[in-house]
């Protein structure tokens, strides 16, 4: 058996799976975080949806089924919990994309945590600029070090379609991050 499955029948047995869930905790919560804050902006955000990704995760561990690694699983909770926070606190503030677009680039450079200098906020406002899908993508690859493969799982879309869309993205920053 693998340290994997093993560590998933912890989390699935009764008896041990509040051990087990703190040990997942300890390993996941920072990246987890990082993941999440990358979509959601705000440290206040982050935390709310990493609080709400956990508890789900919680809830549902019996009923992953080890289809993807359990890594894969949890993020995939992780950025549809971030896609339900973005879309109910975008739909009361907010008439189109571009609006939510600049409003988060507001709220990240205001953060009392972001201590980016000129070229880190060009980069965040390039990357603001691409599609929602086309970001997230891009998030996932390039500061989570996801491979292809678990980007694959958890958008649930084709690892080609995802290459391209993520090099497309690597040329647009390219183009545009010395302008």
């Amino acid at each position: 058996m693998s340290k994997d499955a093993a560590f998933v029948k912890r989390l699935k047995d009764v008896s041990l799976k509040d051990a087990a869930f703190g040990e997942l905790l300890d390993v996941y919560q920072e990246r987890l975080y990082w993941h999440i804050r990358k979509m959601v902006t705000t440290h206040e955000n982050a935390d709310d949806v990493l609080q709400e990704t956990f508890i789900r995760i919680y809830k549902n561990i019996q009923k992953f089924e080890g289809k993807s690694s359990l890594h894969t699983w949890m993020y995939r909770i992780a950025y549809n919990e971030s896609m339900r926070f973005l879309e109910k606190n975008n739909k009361k503030r907010h008439n189109n994309i571009d609006e939510v677009s600049e409003s988060n680039l507001e709220v990240l450079f205001e953060d009392a945590y972001f201590n980016g200098d000129e070229i880190q906020k060009k980069l965040n406002t390039i990357i603001d600029g691409f599609k929602e899908k086309q970001k997230r993508i891009f998030l996932m690859k390039y500061f989570d070090n996801l491979s292809f493969r678990q980007i694959s799982e958890i958008l649930e879309v084709s690892e080609s379609t995802l290459k391209s869309s993520y090099y497309t993205s690597v040329k647009i920053i390219e183009e545009k991050i010395f302008l």
